[in-house]
């Protein structure tokens, strides 16, 4: 069963989704809190957040970011510390007014980094990390996936698939991804100093065909984080696994939490 849970933050409004299993695995299970991707939210997860809960029994969370969704706008240009300051800005809102004590994340693509980070700043609640298709550093590939999209989304009708879920916000959510990845503060960029703040266990899962990096970058995750740490590939598999092997990622996620 899935319910709507308004957030309030300075801001503006957040908009998150609670899916409870039909059978709890036991009680002390944390529930899974989703951070999508760079143009995702709540309804690009389609049907995976309650398919999850289902097959874990444990609740699943899932919020659109500020500027993102059914959320707020955001207040101006997205700085080029979103990634860093998620952790401490939506993420904790959501924790706090959902009375959140302990979690496991699951994050996909950015949200993946964002979550590595959410776990290395609150240690003694995060038990468990997930991460999706994540990027730990910028590499040539990702830049040349984004520049790519970009160019779909400016054909003629091409932005409107985004407004379909972000709505007059969708040329924000655009720009905020391009501009972001392109600038110079991301041309170094990496995701190391995150990484070694991670003491929970840890799973990076990657497809070995994602358009927007090499498994280079679950590598690096597992290598780096503190605690115990697995890469897994899923073969024949892109950027977006919740929709293109649903299955075989769930199956990982529970193998990885059992």
């Amino acid at each position: 069963m899935a319910t709507v849970h308004p957030v309030d933050t300075p801001e503006g409004h957040l908009h998150s989704v609670r899916w409870s299993p039909e059978a709890a695995a036991d009680g002390g299970s944390a529930p899974i809190v989703l951070l999508h991707d760079s143009l995702g939210c709540i309804a690009l997860w389609r049907d995976f957040p309650e398919r999850l809960a289902h097959a874990t029994g444990r609740e699943v969370i899932a919020y659109d970011r500020l500027g993102y969704g059914q959320s707020a706008p955001y207040p101006g240009p997205q700085p080029e510390s979103f990634i860093a300051d998620e952790a401490q800005a939506g993420f904790a809102a959501v924790r706090e007014q959902l009375g959140v004590e302990r979690f496991a994340l699951l994050g996909h693509s950015v949200g993946g980094s964002m979550a590595a980070v959410t776990a290395g700043r609150y240690p003694q609640a995060c038990e468990a990390l997930i991460t999706v298709a994540a990027q730990a550093f910028t590499e040539p590939r990702t830049l040349a996936g984004i520049r790519e999209a970009e160019q779909a989304f400016l054909e003629p009708g091409g932005l409107s698939r985004l407004a379909k879920y972000h709505g007059d916000k969708a040329e924000w959510v655009l720009r905020s991804w391009v501009d972001n990845w392109h600038s110079e503060a991301f041309r170094e960029w990496r995701l190391d100093d995150a990484l070694v703040q991670v003491h929970c266990p840890t799973l990076a899962i990657h497809g070995e065909l994602d358009e927007y990096g090499s498994t280079a970058q679950p590598e690096r995750i597992a290598a780096l984080t503190a605690g115990s740490a697995e890469a897994r590939i899923l073969a024949d598999c892109g950027h977006v696994p919740h929709r293109e092997s649903p299955e075989r990622l769930i199956a990982a996620i529970i193998d990885f939490l059992g």
